[in-house]
């Protein structure tokens, strides 16, 4: 391993450890302020492999490596809340075009042209939603009932805009998903809980409505 690489894996363990490697490894001229004289210096690799096995010798390694493996399951299991939302007082209902332009040119797997860079293209000309998208703040238990006791799961996948989909499923024996980023809710405009998305011929509807009905 070159000595490049080798400070690189050295400097990222080390900033794992929460060491100050960029104080370490950082610098600026100043120029020359008087009189120098010579630094000596312990050689900053041998610096970190230092800390680095007094680490590994008391188990500071392998906590940190159970820190980062516990950080990543509970992410996965509640993953970061859709920001911006709040629960819905009020029915709200509005058509999307989920039309879009196409940036490149599509083509099948013989080579043929299939749709052309520019093109506006409407997914549902070629795929049918099958199934309503219900979404709903998995921490309000209201909204959770009434979108279970109103939707089975053949007939829509209700999507968690925060809360942990996968301690729900047991309870309420229901497979349950999740809005990544808010990726959707922002594609469609919705701002509050519970929302259902569903096909209107070359349109969706997309309607927010409070827990009950609404207004």
């Amino acid at each position: 391993m070159s000595a490049f690489k080798r400070l690189g894996l050295l400097c990222g363990l080390a900033a794992l450890a929460g060491w100050p490697v960029a104080s370490m490894v950082g610098a600026a001229d100043y120029g020359q302020m008087g009189e120098t004289f010579p630094i000596v210096e312990q050689d900053l690799l041998a610096v970190i492999e230092s800390k680095l096995r007094t680490l590994e010798a008391n188990g500071g390694i392998a906590r940190l490596q159970e820190q980062m493996r516990d950080q990543a399951v509970a992410s996965v299991r509640r993953p970061k809340p859709v920001d911006g939302l709040s629960a819905a007082i009020s029915r709200r209902e509005w058509l999307h075009d989920p039309s879009a332009v196409a940036d490149a040119d599509v083509r099948d797997q013989k080579g043929n042209l299939v749709v052309a860079a520019g093109t506006r293209v409407n997914p549902l000309d070629f795929v049918e939603l099958r199934q309503e998208l219900v979404f709903v703040n998995g921490d309000r238990k209201a909204e959770l009932d009434w979108a279970v006791a109103n939707y089975t799961a053949t007939g829509a996948k209700i999507i968690f805009v925060a809360g942990s989909p996968f301690d729900s499923m047991r309870p309420y024996q229901r497979r349950f998903y999740f809005d990544q980023g808010g990726a959707l809710t922002a594609k469609f405009g919705i701002q509050h809980t519970p929302a259902v998305v569903s096909a209107a011929g070359r349109n969706l509807n997309v309607v927010e409505l409070p827990v009950g009905g609404g207004s």
